[in-house]
């Protein structure tokens, strides 16, 4: 990924582009900057909520949404220290660092609020995944995966509706 991160250092260290990454975005994000990742000694998979910190429920990209967010997560990469000038905005109790934010144009979210009805199905049928979502839930994972991710799908599509409006907001005011 050494491409993908020094194209994501040069749109936001010189030519200051607003940025937005989920999950590797986050990760990648974090690494280009001079953050480090690293592997979770336990993946973290399921709908599963995300606490912001002060920072994180001061940050704009975050107005409107609770001091708790409910998200997807699968994912066994995590932020393990954030780059220079690095905030941390949200922690969960296996992740310290589920969003961060760097300077005042980049942010990254490690979990997904991207999801759609075919996300977890979708991603069940790629092996590793599979397997990390069996590693960490059981055997039988797979369908009760499927339906709490169903039901809680509204949440899902209004959260990202508002990070998205909340993140175009800022970087309409950025490259104004």
């Amino acid at each position: 990924l050494v491409p993908e991160k020094a194209a994501v250092r040069e749109a936001v260290v010189e030519r200051r582009m607003p940025f937005f990454g989920v999950c590797l975005g986050h990760q990648l994000l974090c690494e280009a900057l001079g953050g480090a990742v690293g592997p979770m000694a336990q993946g973290e998979i399921g709908v599963l909520d995300v606490e912001l910190t002060p920072a994180g429920t001061d940050d704009p990209l975050f107005a409107g949404l609770g001091p708790t967010i409910t998200s997807l997560q699968w994912h066994s990469a995590e932020v393990s220290a954030l780059p220079p000038g690095g905030v941390a905005l949200g922690r969960s109790p296996v992740c310290p660092v589920q969003a961060l934010r760097v300077g005042d144009c980049a942010w990254g979210i490690q979990f997904h609020c991207e999801v759609t009805a075919a996300t977890v199905p979708e991603w069940g049928e790629v092996p590793a995944y599979r397997q990390a979502l069996e590693d960490s839930l059981g055997a039988a994972a797979m369908a009760r995966f499927q339906a709490e991710a169903a039901a809680a799908l509204p949440g899902f599509n209004a959260s990202a509706r508002t990070l998205y409006d909340n993140f175009m907001a800022r970087a309409r005011s950025v490259t104004a």
